[in-house]
């Protein structure tokens, strides 16, 4: 297996440097004018100001700001982050060893960085917090699902414990909070097509061969709620809220089914009422049962009328 470059920058708040591989054919004079046409979104002046900080190199070290093209050579740099606002709730630790982190992700925290979510996610934070720059998660879950998350601690077993997630071997359980609905018969499992396309938010269901799986059951209900077991057999985007809206009882909270909502990104009211509660799965590297259970509750069960009212 080819191992995989080391960058020459060290890693900043816990992110590893951009690397930006210079094509084999073109016409740029120098490393700078090929970075202004790469970089669109970057203004010039930028790209100036780094260069003559140091803060783009290659493996010999910092670029003049009039060096050469290089074809096929590399550059690191880091990026400017967006502006974010601290997400204000712990995360959780379920389970650490030398191996293996089992966090309890809150809502409204994206698992890794992505778009404008970049330092306030699990896996920056924790990194940071903890002092593990080589922290890695082995699966993940949605910003506004809270829940279980398995990072893995030690780069040499990153592969065992995501082929796990891969192959699907990994024992998942749900709760979900929706309206109890008398008339819908439970247990059953729910399976469709689900199609994610990139840039839209929504995901759907069409007819098809169906390449989603959830078997769901009623735990409890009381006052008009249920509270529901869900089990995926399979890990497609929005999968649970899917079908638990295909069954017409949406997950309460749920800003995208069956209506997208505009809340803004820093609206921490009302999460939406799903949990990743349960982890199991044989380990990979000692061959034992594991079984890991959330520490987190749903508020809509606990506090109806607190959840209710955003307190």
């Amino acid at each position: 297996m080819r191992r995989r470059q080391q960058p020459p920058l060290p890693k900043r708040h816990g992110l590893d440097p951009a690397r930006l591989r210079l094509p084999e054919d073109g016409a740029w004079a120098t490393i700078r004018d090929h970075l202004v046409e790469r970089l669109p979104r970057v203004d010039p002046a930028r790209i100036d100001e780094l260069l003559h900080e140091g803060g783009i190199v290659d493996l010999d070290g910092p670029i003049a700001p009039d060096a050469p093209y290089v074809p096929g050579g590399a550059v690191w740099f880091h990026r400017d982050l967006p502006e974010e606002k601290t997400v204000p709730f712990e995360i959780g630790i379920v389970y650490r060893d030398d191996d293996i982190l089992i966090a309890d992700k809150p809502h409204f925290l994206s698992t890794i960085p992505r778009g404008q979510h970049i330092l306030q996610t699990a896996l920056v934070r924790l990194r940071q917090e903890l002092e593990l720059p080589d922290l890695i998660p082995a699966h993940r879950l949605d910003r506004v699902t809270a829940g279980l998350v398995l990072f893995v601690v030690n780069p040499a077993r990153r592969g065992a414990y995501q082929t796990m997630f891969h192959k699907r071997l990994v024992h998942k359980e749900y709760e979900a909070i929706a309206r109890f609905d008398p008339e819908l018969e439970l247990p059953r499992t729910v399976v469709s097509r689900i199609v994610k396309e990139r840039q839209v938010l929504k995901a759907y269901e069409e007819p098809g061969e169906p390449n989603a799986e959830t078997y769901i059951e009623l735990a409890e209900h009381r006052d008009g709620l249920g509270r529901y077991r869900l089990r995926p057999r399979t890990g497609r985007t929005h999968q649970l809220r899917l079908h638990m809206n295909r069954l017409g009882v949406p997950i309460l909270g749920d800003d995208f089914y069956p209506d997208l909502t505009d809340k803004p990104v820093d609206d921490y009211t009302r999460p939406l009422q799903l949990l990743a509660a349960v982890l199991e799965f044989t380990d990979p590297i000692t061959r034992q049962p594991r079984r890991f259970e959330t520490r987190r509750t749903l508020q809509a069960w606990d506090d109806p009328a607190g959840w209710a009212h955003g307190v």
